[in-house]
């Protein structure tokens, strides 16, 4: 652990002009070594430690400390996923199947960025499925998840070669189910639930089982005619009534529902189950490879007994265990619940960790990308902090986000004894001088300082951030000197002209802060840090109004 946490020292150090970030080396070591996280106090102690005696060395010297680790460079890196079993380059074809309940989730994100990865890497095609069957009532699809799905696709750079409804494809269902019935691999249930649990626990076939095809089919017609009532029928697939899971005894392919279609309305009563469509369009559609969470092993099994038996050429299946980012509830259901009761302001609240939400608090979709394919193809499943995704987006938006003094809690404070000055200068990026400075008015009968400053520094001196020296004592500061000491803690201030800020945080929160005035020059969409605060993402600059939503620190 220790050679792990000296070597992220150093390449955070290194990349930022000797300087390292904890929060930065954090994210850089769990995702090196995510079982860290179960010690991640102690870990967070060494890397401060690490950063005070690296620090002390030159830049120089901090490279030559980096080379002895022999880290490759960004370029260089190993591929993180291995390579497919059974492609044949140009001929691999992809789908990803979201069921429309919701936007996609961060949790998603996974499905649909292996699957683009995997394409890429082979020259083949990714097609989106809408997976939208009539589900169950508390799982049910909403109308405007479609362009949802759609918009964070373009956002994350995904680019699919076609685009399908299962709720297009009712009649190709219907005559794949027909087709069952006719071969004797189906039959038409009429068998109460409970009745029908039962004989399944017990590994006995029911009596419509034995049902000839012509008594079948004279059912499923009714079915499809309306003549028959939701819960009164289903269709079944024979499987075997004695195999070891009871779950796969004679699982259900088509059921009658009442409810309205987004898109279809009414036109169809009769919807086929997730695995019964899947096998069909898999087929059909000519998938090479379906990639899916660990989960859904007995769909794959299900999957493969409708190939096996119609002689079918069957998809590679491809798992990967389930993604938990330890801060967020990955449920589309209660997300929706919320927004219905109008605690959640709408699918980009950040609560609800939507791609929408993500996008609103300014997390970049390579970022996002980065995280996903550092997780691997692990069969394991993946429990991390959120500070590992937001490292990555550190890397990207740092840069790129030019900086601003903000105060969440600020306090007027008085200057003694300081020269009389107007104005003061601070660059937009330190990193990036070219960029240019910002011109900050100062009145010394009107500064604010961040109370937590006043209170931690209280009796020492410090310096006012491109300004000058002070010294605390209590609610006023002391001027000392205008120079430079790199020994000197650094506070930011704010002063004549202030602008009130709305900030929305990432727990849904809402609050006021104060802000310097040339923050008035930023636009909607830009990244920007608030110094010592955060990473924002400009929501809102209407001259009478500046909102912004919280990234992280």
């Amino acid at each position: 652990m220790e050679d792990i946490i000296l070597k992220n020292v150093l390449i955070n150090s290194v990349e930022h002009g000797g300087k390292a970030n904890v929060n930065s080396v954090l994210g850089r070591i769990l995702s090196e070594n995510p079982k860290l996280k179960d010690s991640i106090r102690s870990v967070i102690e060494e890397i401060k430690e690490n950063i005070s005696r690296i620090e002390k060395n030159s830049l120089e010297e901090q490279e030559k400390m980096l080379k002895k680790f022999k880290v490759k460079k960004e370029h260089e890196k190993e591929q993180t996923l291995p390579d497919l079993q059974h492609a044949t380059r140009g001929k691999v074809v992809m789908r990803m199947a979201p069921y429309p309940s919701g936007p996609l989730h961060i949790g998603n994100s996974r499905m649909v960025l292996l699957n683009d990865e995997y394409v890429k890497r082979y020259g083949g095609k990714l097609f989106l499925v809408y997976d939208d069957t009539i589900g169950s009532e508390e799982k049910f699809i909403i109308d405007e998840a479609y362009d949802m799905i759609k918009d964070s696709l373009v956002w994350l750079g995904v680019k699919v070669n076609s685009i399908f409804y299962k709720s297009d494809r009712m009649e190709i269902f219907y005559k794949n189910a027909e087709m069952f019935i006719k071969k004797e691999l189906a039959y038409v249930c009429l068998c109460v639930v409970d009745q029908l649990r039962k004989l399944r626990e017990e590994g006995n076939e029911c009596s419509h089982r034995s049902n000839s095809v012509k008594e079948n089919l004279s059912l499923w017609n009714r079915m499809l005619d309306g003549k028959l009532k939701e819960g009164e029928v289903v269709v079944r697939i024979k499987t075997d009534m004695k195999h070891p899971n009871p779950a796969f005894r004679d699982r259900v392919l088509l059921k009658i529902t009442d409810r309205k279609h987004p898109r279809v309305g009414t036109k169809y009563k009769v919807w086929p189950s997730l695995e019964f469509s899947w096998a069909v369009d898999d087929y059909m559609l000519g998938i090479t490879h379906v990639l899916r969470g660990k989960d859904l092993v007995i769909e794959d099994r299900m999957e493969e007994f409708i190939w096996e038996k119609l002689g079918w050429e069957k998809s590679h299946f491809v798992h990967y265990g389930m993604l938990n980012v330890e801060e967020a509830k990955l449920s589309k259901t209660e997300s929706r619940k919320n927004i219905e009761s109008g605690e959640y302001s709408g699918w980009d609240d950040p609560r609800t960790w939507t791609l929408q939400s993500l996008k609103r608090r300014g997390i970049q979709p390579k970022a996002i990308r980065k995280f996903i394919l550092n997780m691997g193809m692990s069969l394991a499943d993946v429990n991390v902090p959120a500070e590992i995704l937001y490292a990555e987006n550190r890397k990207i938006v740092d840069r790129i986000a030019n900086r601003y003094f903000l105060m969440i809690n600020p306090v007027a404070v008085k200057v003694r004894d300081a020269p009389k000055i107007k104005q003061a200068e601070a660059p937009l990026h330190p990193d990036f001088p070219k960029r240019g400075k910002r011109k900050i008015p100062v009145d010394l009968n009107e500064l604010y300082v961040d109370k937590d400053d006043l209170e931690r520094f209280d009796g020492q001196e410090i310096r006012l951030i491109d300004l000058f020296n002070v010294r605390v004592k209590g609610n006023s500061l002391e001027y000392v000197d205008k120079y430079l000491k790199p020994e000197l803690k650094k506070i930011q201030w704010i002063s004549k002209n202030k602008i009130n800020i709305k900030l929305v945080m990432s727990d849904g929160s809402n609050k006021t802060a104060i802000a310097e005035p040339t923050i008035k020059n930023v636009n909607k969409d830009d990244i920007i840090q608030a110094m010592r605060v955060g990473f924002f993402r400009v929501d809102k600059n209407d001259k009478k109004e500046i909102v912004l939503y919280f990234a992280h620190k």
